[in-house]
């Protein structure tokens, strides 16, 4: 099919985000009109059926050519006992397929279609339901995609060769998926998630035969530098480096008629072998087995499960271990039977050997975090078992030293907080942009943080400034653009460390839109791009330009984008992440990154300090082997997971933007609600509408200072008059079940992760309607004084609402040498002061105390962190001054939970006193 393609008989093309969405439900629909047509009568009118399937057929030609299941040839077969009018032995065909599909059957065996003279019997074997045990020692499925532009007869033969090569002992087995061009290609690893090795041979061509819009839109990804002045013979080399921007997990291969010295000279990283004219099947075979088995290696968890096996005897100090004190026990054994045995034979004491160290890993540790570093594109990688709270303290700890200036994002994670005040750094509070309307912050303008940098250049503090500590993406979804902070603040200050707080972000990797935006990958590319002869020519250019201007004008250095000097910018980057939140590990695994240029040099000894100071001696051993198997998870299937995580977001927003009901009642923020226009220069708006369908976000994602992450979705509740917190206990939790993470005054936040089905999407899309039926039901039974009280709320939570302060500033005692030019403030000594209760005092915030002390000059300073959930951060930190904007805000607060104020004593302040006697010894 060469034109683009349009379907009469199902929903419109602009309503599906992606082409496996299509897929599934051109499947299901062909399933069910072919069933229809071949039980129609001989006489009846089929015409439209006939229609209607030959439609559907035409949808699914130019998608079925990048999986290897039901294949080419199949699909071939199908079409002609269509036109045939064989529609008995089509239907039960197609049934077989859908169900295959659907259960994965396709999988782990050969599926007979009918297709080829097969008996009924022989048909009905993939109908038998397999037992539990069966299903887990079937051997892992994949596809490779080889790019050659053959014909069938040429593609069955290569399928036959490959088959032949498989062994019993293979712990693996794969299907291949043939395309002709480069095009077809990037949709084929864009779009087939099965497939994780690429074969190019050098018979291809550039250029898809196909014009379909859905899949077209794969090939925006490709970055423009890898085929530049692309040569014939240069189209294999040139496919491996975008493969390994798209996917860098997938294992390249490459068949050349070219001197194969020369080649293998040129190939990226991700190319693993360079075959020369015709390949050997073995030798080819035999290197995507093994290709695959690295990334399914866990050194850990099968090191852990191994000794499980072992019979031992016990005699350390752990009665758990082996399950002993359970087994024995008359009470306790309901908790081995919840649990099972052997979360408890793998119960050990860190100091019985065997199994590696967490503080000092040289065995299945070691290794299991070097492979964690290949898989996020780290230098380096650290399991945690006690939380990303603690790999924060962790990284703090290490790079900071006291005295040193660090920039923060003040709406950060409290554990951040804390860790400036265990390293004694110079903290400066960095403000986010206020999203007054829906009682949540953004996140810090690049603007912001240029602004600071340039003032603390002039004050000549700028080589005390160390780290510069942001976080990407926000629990609301605000994600940075990573790569353009990094660079425009190295050309201010080249050694910068920064720190991403990506607790929220580790899934963002395995996506390819969402990977440009994640600390390894920017820093990676970074270091790159600075070592690079284009670069240095480039930034020549933009020196000479920037040399005309004036230096001493601020205008100058924040109304341009600002490039670093390559002979002296360093790339010290760091990221946390808290993979039980976004991927699979058991509560509390957690993984610190690192890409630090200077780290064998400055850092590694102070890092091991640190992490021997928060790390457990007992570790546990189910967290570090989930951290193991939830790497190997997202190497070999990431890219699925995440592809399915945002289709579910996105289905979910189309659904309720376009049900009648819902979107009378509800919305969810779009990316206009939730980033000022001046952020976003692509313009972009929101994801979907009714009307024009899906926006293209690849642009977005490529040059926007802040996108949104998709699958955050900000579920309004304003216009219904229910507050955030209501609307989660008492509509979703109470009634329905339904669990969601965060709620502001007028809102609620849903997340879709790796695990979301679409039967979880249905059945919340369901709750969201039988809610707003309900809210119908209330507003046609109230009466005039319900009403009135309704339309109160109604005006409270979309009206009434309280502006979000900023960081006030730290009172003159805790900032060094009292100089508030710059604004950094010593939290450390403000902290432990206010161990000492004889310096503190308590104010009420209800009555007018404070604002007599306000009026009459005096700063009234806090001695604790006062953080209300929501929104979850400080909004005073020891040593802050309290401004008549914070106090309003923590007026006009009606949340339940604020921790380090009790209402019924008031807010922990310190005395003039001490704030005079302090001030002093300073």
């Amino acid at each position: 099919m060469s034109s683009e393609l349009t379907s009469g008989s199902g929903p419109a093309l602009n309503e599906y985000y992606n082409a496996s969405q299509l897929r599934a439900d051109s499947w299901s629909r062909l399933k069910a009109d072919s069933a229809r047509l071949a039980a129609a009568a001989a006489s009846a009118d089929t015409s439209s059926l006939q229609r209607r399937v030959a439609e559907t057929m035409a949808m699914l030609e130019p998608i079925e050519i990048y999986w290897a299941f039901p294949g080419r040839h199949n699909f071939k077969h199908l079409q002609r006992l269509f036109e045939l009018g064989e529609y008995v032995g089509m239907s039960r065909s197609i049934a077989r397929i859908v169900r295959s599909l659907m259960s994965n059957a396709y999988r782990h065996k050969a599926i007979p279609l009918g297709l080829n003279g097969e008996t009924e019997e022989q048909e009905d074997a993939d109908s038998v339901i397999e037992s539990a045990e069966e299903v887990a020692h079937q051997r892992p499925y994949f596809e490779i995609l080889v790019v050659d532009n053959m014909t069938l007869g040429q593609e069955q033969a290569l399928r036959h060769s490959l088959r032949k090569m498989r062994r019993s002992e293979d712990q693996f087995i794969y299907e291949a998926v043939i395309v002709p061009s480069f095009e077809d290609a990037v949709i084929a690893v864009l779009q087939n998630h099965n497939i994780q090795a690429v074969v190019a041979r050098y018979g291809f061509s550039y250029r898809s035969v196909h014009n379909f819009a859905l899949l077209h839109r794969s090939l925006t990804r490709i970055d423009e530098r890898h085929i530049a002045d692309l040569q014939s013979e240069d189209y294999g080399i040139a496919l491996a480096r975008v493969c390994e921007t798209l996917r860098p997990e997938l294992d390249f291969y490459l068949v050349t008629d070219q001197s194969v010295e020369d080649v293998a000279g040129r190939v990226p990283q991700n190319c693993r072998r360079v075959f020369y004219n015709q390949e050997d099947y073995v030798e080819l075979h035999l290197n995507i087995l093994r290709g695959i088995n690295k990334r399914y290696k866990s050194p850990f968890f099968s090191a852990l499960r191994e000794y499980a096996r072992q019979p031992t005897g016990v005699f350390h100090a752990m009665p758990i271990s082996r399950g002993k004190s359970i087994t024995k026990s008359h009470w306790i054994k309901d908790m081995g039977e919840f649990y099972g045995l052997n979360i408890f034979l793998a119960e050990t004491s860190a100091t019985s050997g065997g199994l590696d160290s967490l503080l000092d890993p040289h065995g299945p540790i070691k290794e299991a975090q070097e492979l964690a570093a290949r898989a996020f594109g780290a230098k380096q990688t650290y399991f945690v078992t006690n939380g990303t709270s603690t790999a924060n303290k962790i990284v703090v700890q290490s790079l900071i030293r006291p005295g040193d200036i660090v920039l923060v994002d003040r709406d950060c994670h409290k554990s951040h907080h804390y860790g400036m005040v265990l390293s004694g750094a110079q903290v400066i509070y960095l403000d986010s942009y206020p999203l007054d309307q829906f009682s949540m912050y953004g996140a810090v303008p690049l603007r912001e943080i240029k602004h600071q940098l340039l003032k603390l250049k002039k004050a000549g503090k700028l080589d005390r400034v160390k780290l510069l500590l942001l976080t990407n993406c926000t629990f609301d979804g605000i994600v940075y653009n990573v790569e353009r902070f990094m660079q425009e603040c190295l050309a201010i200050k080249p050694d910068l460390v920064f720190l991403w707080d990506e607790a929220w972000f580790a899934f963002a990797r395995f996506g390819p839109t969402y990977r440009q935006r994640t600390a390894m990958h920017c820093a990676k590319a970074l270091r790159e791009r600075y070592c690079s002869d284009d670069y240095r020519e480039t930034y020549v250019a933009w020196k000479e330009e920037f040399d005309k201007l004036d230096p001493e004008d601020e205008a100058t250095w924040l109304d341009r984008p600002l490039l670093p000097d390559p002979d002296q910018v360093v790339i010290r980057t760091y990221a946390c992440q808290s993979t039980h939140k976004t991927l699979t590990s058991l509560r509390q695994g957690s993984m610190i990154h690192v890409y630090d240029q200077s780290f064998r040099t400055k850092v590694e000894d102070a890092f091991h300090e640190a992490y021997m100071t928060h790390t457990s001696t007992s570790p546990n051993y189910q967290i570090l082997a989930s951290l193991d198997v939830g790497r190997r998870q997202v190497e070999l299937e990431g890219f699925e997971l995440v592809q399915k995580q945002v289709e579910m977001a996105m289905v979910l927003r189309q659904a309720v933007a376009s049900h009648p009901l819902l979107r009378k009642h509800f919305r969810f923020l779009t990316v206009q609600d939730m980033i000022p226009e001046e952020y976003r220069k692509s313009g972009i708006k929101k994801y979907y509408d009714p009307e024009d369908g899906w926006t293209r976000i690849w642009e977005a994602w490529a040059e926007d200072e802040f996108v949104l992450d998709a699958t955050r979705l900000t579920l309004y509740v304003g216009d219904i008059g229910i507050d955030g917190d209501t609307f989660k206990n008492r509509y979703l939790m109470e009634k329905y079940g339904i669990q969601v993470n965060k709620t502001s005054r007028n809102t609620v936040l849903f997340m879709t992760n790796i695990g979301t089905t679409r039967s979880s999407v249905a059945y919340l899309i369901e709750v969201l309607v039988s809610i707003a039926h309900e809210l119908e039901e209330e507003s046609a039974d109230a009466n005039q004084a319900e009403q009135r009280v309704h339309a109160r709320k109604v005006h409270s939570l979309t009206k009434e609402l309280p502006p979000l302060p900023d960081f006030s500033r730290f009172h003159g005692t805790f900032q060094p040498g009292g100089d508030d030019s710059t604004g950094e403030g010593d939290l450390r000594t403000a902290y432990f002061l206010a161990y000492d209760d004889s310096k503190c005092d308590f104010l009420p915030i209800e009555d007018d105390t404070i604002d007599k002390k306000l009026k009459a000059g005096e700063d009234v300073v806090s001695a604790m962190f006062v953080i209300p959930y929501p929104p979850g951060f400080p909004i005073l930190v020891p040593g802050q001054v309290v401004s008549p904007e914070i106090l309003e805000f923590m007026r006009k607060l009606d949340v339940k939970e604020i921790h380090g104020y009790r209402p019924e004593i008031g807010l922990r302040v310190f005395t003039k006193e001490a704030l005079s006697e302090e001030a002093q010894k300073n």
